[in-house]
C-alpha cells in the first residue's frame, strides 16, 4: 500500500522522513511586524528571531489555509494522512479537516484522516513516524487510525523555555509575572494535557535546574521507555539539547533517542533557547 503524510510545518522532519518521500509539508506563514517568514526550506532562524527580539509587538502565525491541504490531500495513493498542531493552540487541525472535505467532494473514494496532534514540534514528527511504521507493517487504514489515536492518548509533550517574551507578548504571561520570572530568572517547566492545552508542572531558578526537573518528570511519567522514541527539538541550542539527551539516557533505557532543530512555528513559542521533548 502507498501513503503519504502531510504535517503541518510545526512538526519537524528527519532527513531520514525527507527523503523517504512519504512526507510533504504544509507550511504555516509567521509575521514580525511588517516581514513575513514561510515555515519552509527557506526559513531563515538566525534572522527570524532578531526579528523577534527587536519588535515590541507579538510575532503572529497563520496556519495553512483549506487549499493547501486539499492540494497535498490530492494525490495518486491509497492511504492520505495530516498530523497538526494541538487544535487548541492553532486553526491548523480545522483546516486540514475543511481540506479533506474539499477533496471528498471531489473523489469521495479518497481514504483521509486527520491527526489532531493534542502536541506541537516533536510531538507531530513522532506521531508521523507513528503512521509510517503501522504502515510498514501493512496494516489496514482504520487499524493505523486506531493505533495512531492510541499512541497520541498515551504522548506527553514537555518543554523549558529560556525566554518568555513570546509568551509576555502574546498575552499568556502577564507582564508583571514575566518581569518577576526574568528578574529572578525563574525558568516555568511545561507540559501538554491530555486535550492539547499547555500546564505549567513547576519551576526553578536558572535554566539548568529548570531541565533537571524536566527531565526527572519525564522518567516519572514515561511507562516502558524500552519501547519508547523520545525526541528532542531545540531552539539555537545544540550543546543545551546534547546535554539533556545525555541526562535522559543516564536515567532511562530508552528504544531510542534523536535531536532537532526546531522549524519556524516552534522557534517562535519556544524563542532563542527553549528545549521541547516528547516521548
Amino acid at each position: 500500500m502507498s501513503f503519504k503524510v502531510v504535517v503541518d510545518s510545526c512538526g519537524e522532519l528527519t532527513r531520514e522522513m525527507k527523503e523517504s518521500g512519504n512526507f510533504v509539508t504544509a507550511s504555516l506563514t509567521m509575521q514580525v511586524d511588517e516581514e513575513i517568514f514561510v515555515d519552509d526550506e527557506t526559513f531563515d532562524q538566525k534572522k527570524f528571531l532578531e526579528k523577534i527580539a527587536q519588535s515590541p509587538n507579538c510575532p503572529k502565525s497563520s496556519c495553512p489555509s483549506p487549499d493547501v491541504y486539499r492540494e497535498a490531500f490530492d494525490v495518486d495513493v491509497d492511504h492520505i494522512y495530516a498530523v497538526t498542531l494541538s487544535a487548541e493552540l492553532s486553526g491548523s487541525y480545522n483546516s486540514a479537516q475543511l481540506g479533506k472535505n474539499l477533496i471528498l467532494e471531489e473523489k469521495p473514494e479518497k481514504k483521509i484522516y486527520v491527526f489532531n496532534s493534542r502536541s506541537a514540534s516533536i510531538g507531530e514528527t513522532l506521531i508521523a513516524m507513528k503512521i509510517q511504521e503501522c504502515e510498514e507493517k501493512g496494516m489496514e487504514f482504520e487499524a493505523v487510525v486506531e493505533q495512531v489515536e492510541n499512541y497520541i492518548a498515551e504522548q506527553n509533550t514537555f518543554f523549558v523555555l529560556e525566554n518568555l517574551e513570546t509568551l509576555r507578548k502574546n498575552g499568556r504571561l502577564s507582564n508583571l509575572k514575566a518581569f518577576v520570572a526574568n528578574a529572578l530568572k525563574i525558568k516555568p517547566v511545561m507540559a501538554s494535557t491530555p486535550e492539547g492545552t499547555i500546564i505549567q508542572l513547576d519551576q526553578a531558578r536558572g535554566i539548568n535546574k529548570a531541565l533537571v526537573k524536566m527531565v526527572n518528570y519525564i522518567v516519572e511519567k514515561t511507562e516502558h521507555p524500552e519501547e519508547k522514541i523520545l525526541a528532542i527539538s531545540h531552539c539555537n541550542c545544540p550543546d543545551r539539547a546534547q546535554m539533556v539527551k545525555e541526562a535522559l539516557q543516564e536515567k532511562m533505557n530508552l528504544k531510542e533517542i534523536f535531536v532537532l532543530d526546531t522549524a519556524g512555528i516552534s522557534s517562535m513559542y519556544a524563542n532563542d533557547g527553549g528545549i521541547i521533548i516528547a516521548v
